[in-house]
């Protein structure tokens, strides 16, 4: 009876359950609320993409040559031609094909920081579900909603005064890329919120620009008259036939460095810009090289003049691939790719491959050269060295 009393007062066992000590701590003032960006991402796109043709440039390079980056689908065993998840990454949606797709997710992370992925449900294959469809939400649009734990329970999605709710407590609708933020447990830091200061002064360089030649652009000379008598007005007859003169014998294009030959009382006075004005140029290339720096573009891609950083347009583009690239690729990918394993069950993994690369072809070749020459490796460690998937050794 003892023995009974004390089974019947035993505490029931509870599952170890594995998360972070900080959790609590992070969804303590938060939790259950909407966790809103610190950044105004609609005025940074605005004012650093749409409004700037360096950050237009720099993002729309990056997210075109990464969207164009050769994928191979792969396991621990075998590299797949054929897959479920191949052929909703070849077509997404209706109306994206896989370039699409990318290009608008590697350009939102480069805006906003955070790149938002929806998954539609579709179809049972083999033991899971694979997605019907997939879609890019735009970031502005998006607000995330942390639990008690730190960890995101829902997604709110609102155009207007409409608002929709991704619900992530029963499964994964949303996939959330984010880059990293130092100060900011929910959304990641952006290159444009880098680049917002080198952003602005480009900006107003060329308003600047644009205001000196609407409202004090300044000629190339002028014919100052100084008449015998004293006189410094031409009669009307004078004045028309003196411009009259002018416009069919020392402008346009036909007429460049043609001499002018004045007749008595007639001075010509040259006319330029002053060193200050002469600045603002070099001020806008700066401040054009910091926004491409920002981004990790080689500013010679850009087309920016003054950098010798690089020793040929090859080695920057080659630079550009190696170091910007292929490391937002892998980590888009992968990220990705552990996603969609929620859905299939699969641990297939979704990778850029670098032997495709045009720009890589020097390194690949030199690689695969020290790598095969290697007698002190096996097949499968040199399989494993290229990235590629472990085969039986005969």
């Amino acid at each position: 009876m003892v023995f009974d009393f004390l089974r019947r007062q035993a505490a029931p066992v509870v599952p170890e359950v594995k998360a972070s000590a900080t959790g609590p701590v992070i969804a303590w003032q938060g939790g259950g609320r909407v966790a809103w960006s610190p950044r105004d991402v609609v005025s940074l796109t605005r004012a650093g993409f749409q409004g700037n043709p360096i950050g237009f440039r720099a993002v729309t390079l990056i997210a075109e040559a990464a969207a164009a980056l050769p994928l191979v689908l792969q396991d621990h065993e075998r590299r797949y031609d054929q897959h479920p998840v191949l052929a909703l990454v070849a077509r997404p949606n209706a109306v994206q094909g896989r370039a699409d797709l990318f290009q608008a997710l590697y350009a939102q992370l480069l805006l906003s920081g955070n790149a938002y992925l929806e998954a539609v449900p579709g179809s049972v294959v083999g033991g899971g579900r694979v997605p019907g469809e997939l879609h890019v939400l735009r970031s502005d649009r998006m607000a995330l909603v942390p639990g008690a734990d730190g960890w995101p329970v829902a997604y709110d999605y609102a155009v207007g005064g409409r608002k929709h709710r991704f619900d992530m407590t029963g499964g994964t609708p949303i996939c959330h890329i984010k880059s990293f933020h130092p100060q900011d447990d929910h959304y990641g830091f952006s290159p444009m919120q880098a680049a917002a200061v080198a952003v602005d002064v480009h900006v107003a360089a060329s308003r600047w620009s644009k205001a000196l030649l609407d409202n004090a652009a300044r000629p190339s000379g002028a014919i100052v008259y100084k008449g015998p008598d004293g006189q410094a007005n031409l009669s009307p007859e004078q004045y028309d036939r003196l411009v009259g003169e002018i416009e069919a014998n020392h402008q346009g294009a036909r007429n460049a460095g043609r001499p002018m030959l004045l007749e008595g009382g007639l001075d010509w006075k040259p006319m330029g810009f002053s060193p200050s004005d002469m600045e603002f140029q070099k001020t806008k290339e700066a401040a054009a090289r910091e926004i491409a720096i920002a981004f990790g573009v080689p500013p010679m891609l850009m087309g920016i003049p003054g950098d010798a950083t690089y020793a040929n347009y090859q080695e920057a583009n080659r630079a550009f691939y190696r170091l910007t690239v292929l490391p937002l690729v892998a980590r888009v990918t992968a990220a990705v790719s552990h996603w969609l394993a929620g859905f299939t069950g699969e641990a297939v993994e979704l990778r850029p491959d670098p032997d495709q690369v045009p720009a890589l072809a020097v390194e690949r070749d030199q690689q695969w050269a020290r790598v095969g020459a290697a007698d002190f490796l096996t097949v499968a460690e040199k399989r494993a060295a290229l990235g590629l998937p472990r085969i039986a050794e005969e």
